[in-house]
């Protein structure tokens, strides 16, 4: 007789890659400048430093914050930019604060 299993066996799926998990799942978002793909950043999924458009204060690594591009097909990975969760929940409030000088180093 073989020892009682407490828990239910997991079925072994497609399911989420440990990338993709970690990264989140891309949603579409509708602001009035337009629809946009937000994708949330987990604390330990960033790896470099980044300025959010919002603030314009440094993202860290391991802060988590969102990733935002443009819906459409225009947008390319240029188009991404990184924002405080709070920055991108407030942008319709209030415009980009850049204050940076033109020869600053420019984050993406």
């Amino acid at each position: 007789m073989s020892p009682r299993r407490n828990r239910p066996r997991r079925e072994e799926g497609p399911g989420l890659d440990a990338e993709r998990a970690r990264h989140g799942v891309p949603t579409v978002q509708q602001w009035r400048d337009g629809d946009w793909q937000v994708r949330a950043i987990s604390g330990g999924a960033s790896v470099k430093t980044y300025r959010c458009p919002g603030c314009d204060q440094e993202i860290r690594p391991g802060v988590a914050h969102l990733v935002a591009w443009p819906a459409d097909d225009r947008g390319d990975l240029t188009d991404r930019r990184h924002w405080h969760s709070g920055c991108w929940r407030a942008r319709d409030r209030r415009g980009p604060n850049l204050q940076r000088g033109r020869g600053a180093p420019r984050y993406g």
